[in-house]
């Protein structure tokens, strides 16, 4: 459940952290480029889920794993970043609409995704992260390009988003989760609260004031995407509490996602200091 619940969710941070870094709320200190880099935690936290998934199910930890991570995130690494670079040269050259482009960049991302379920028995490889790693070389070269497919990419995830909770929802058990839901909100309040002085310790010798602390605290509360996609998976290979981790998984959907946009959208422009060069232009 800790791993479940650990993630925050990317689908919101990341938009509403490039709308106020584009408004230039907290840009000095580069705030809102330091919220965007550690919402990334996804795939430590997908990793850690996998280990404890694998003990659960089957007794015994996977030592493998400590020298298997490493390796797969160094090539996942590698290859989206050549990948990256080469789409970077061949858009260059060769025209095409931004629709292609997406295709294209999609097709190469979901053949990523495959690989690493093909080439698990031969080398370690980390499809997410090699996509990862492609959008970011993509656009260190090019970004002019890139920032025209970042917002088709908006405009996908919206659908992609509303498939993806709707399909959490409909395994959520609703009379179960109401009969625990007072527990399960309980945890997740106490749990949030330790996140929040996690959030305060790592910042202490830093530059930020109390006001910026308080904004990455309210930051991070947001949980959706990761908890959307692994919620129910200790459910459907059959772990005893699978049912209640996808309780909790659907409550903090519901509870944290709308609570932690708002928050964020209320908040920045009282808690963080707007860019001089933001102001004179």
């Amino acid at each position: 459940m800790g791993a479940v619940m650990a993630a925050v969710s990317p689908a919101v941070v990341v938009p509403r952290m490039i709308k106020i870094s584009d408004e230039g709320y907290g840009a000095d200190k580069g705030i809102p480029q330091m919220l965007v880099a550690s919402s990334s935690d996804d795939v430590f936290v997908i990793v850690v889920f996998s280990a404890l998934l694998t003990m659960s199910s089957t007794g015994n930890f996977d030592f493998n794993i400590v020298w298997t991570v490493p390796l797969s995130i160094i090539s996942g690494i590698a290859a989206g970043a050549v990948l990256g670079l080469a789409f970077a040269m061949f858009f260059k050259r060769f025209h095409m609409r931004d629709t292609v482009k997406i295709i294209l960049l999609l097709s190469v991302s979901f053949l990523l995704v495959a690989l690493e379920e093909f080439a698990k028995n031969i080398f370690p490889f980390s499809g997410l992260i090699a996509v990862v790693a492609l959008g970011a070389m993509f656009r260190a070269k090019d970004v002019v390009r890139a920032k025209r497919i970042s917002y088709k990419y908006e405009k996908l995830w919206v659908f992609a988003e509303l498939l993806l909770f709707v399909l959490v929802g409909a395994e959520v058990d609703v009379s179960y989760a109401a009969a625990n839901a007072g527990p399960v909100i309980a945890v997740m309040l106490i749990a949030l609260l330790f996140r929040v002085l996690g959030v305060f310790a790592s910042l202490l010798k830093t530059t930020f004031n109390f006001k910026e602390k308080l904004f990455c605290a309210i930051a991070y509360l947001p949980k959706a995407t990761v908890q959307a996609a692994i919620g129910a998976i200790p459910l459907s290979v059959g772990l005893a509490g699978g049912e209640i981790i996808l309780t909790c998984a659907g409550l903090s959907i519901l509870i944290t996602a709308p609570l932690g946009a708002f928050a964020t959208d209320l908040s920045f422009k009282h808690l963080l200091f707007k860019s001089k060069i933001i102001k004179e232009s």
